[in-house]
């Protein structure tokens, strides 16, 4: 399905209405960044990821897939436990450290 879109898309990249159209795609994401930017009563992100504290399990590999609901979470990222410090997720941010027993 998104084969054949992109493939559509490359065939009548050279319509100007198409290259007009995608302009005005590019502006529109613009301006919707621009806005929720500026507004400082929100947090960013990368703020409210952090809140979170870093998750403690007992293995060394975490499978971490942002969140229960396959819908709403990200691509399966197994996560090596090793080091010291938290190991974090590249999809969302979540941080993870092996809970040692002792």
């Amino acid at each position: 399905m998104a084969s054949s879109l992109f493939k559509t898309l490359i065939r009548s990249s050279n319509s100007p209405s198409l290259a007009r159209n995608l302009s005005l795609v590019r502006v529109q994401v613009g301006n919707h960044t621009a806005k929720w930017m500026q507004d400082t009563s929100k947090k960013s992100p990368m703020e409210l990821i952090n809140e979170v504290p870093p998750i403690k399990v007992e293995g060394r590999i975490v499978a971490c897939e942002g969140d229960s609901n396959p819908a709403l979470g990200h691509p399966i990222e197994f996560i090596c436990l090793d080091l010291s410090e938290p190991a974090i997720c590249k999809y969302c941010g979540l941080r993870y450290v092996q809970d040692h027993h002792h």
